[in-house]
């Protein structure tokens, strides 16, 4: 099996990357509605979009989909 090493810089990007889960967990209905009821955190450094939905003490997020790449297949997961 092969070996999997990371550049040094990986662990910031990936750090940056899960800042969304903070910003979700802390100010769940700063973002704007979307689809379905959803709400949707677009991700600042990378073109994805976090897709969620709070429920009583429950943030369900559907999908972290690709802004141009089949923007609404996560649709039927609700």
């Amino acid at each position: 099996m092969l070996e999997l090493k990371f550049h040094p810089d990986v662990t910031s990007e990936i750090k940056s990357s899960y800042l969304w889960y903070q910003a979700i967990i802390e100010l769940p209905n700063t973002w704007p509605s979307f689809q379905k009821g959803f709400k949707r955190y677009l991700l600042s450094q990378f073109p994805f979009s976090v897709i969620y939905r709070q429920n009583a003490n429950i943030i369900y997020v559907v999908a972290v989909m690709h802004n141009s790449r089949k923007p609404y297949y996560w649709v039927n997961r609700t």
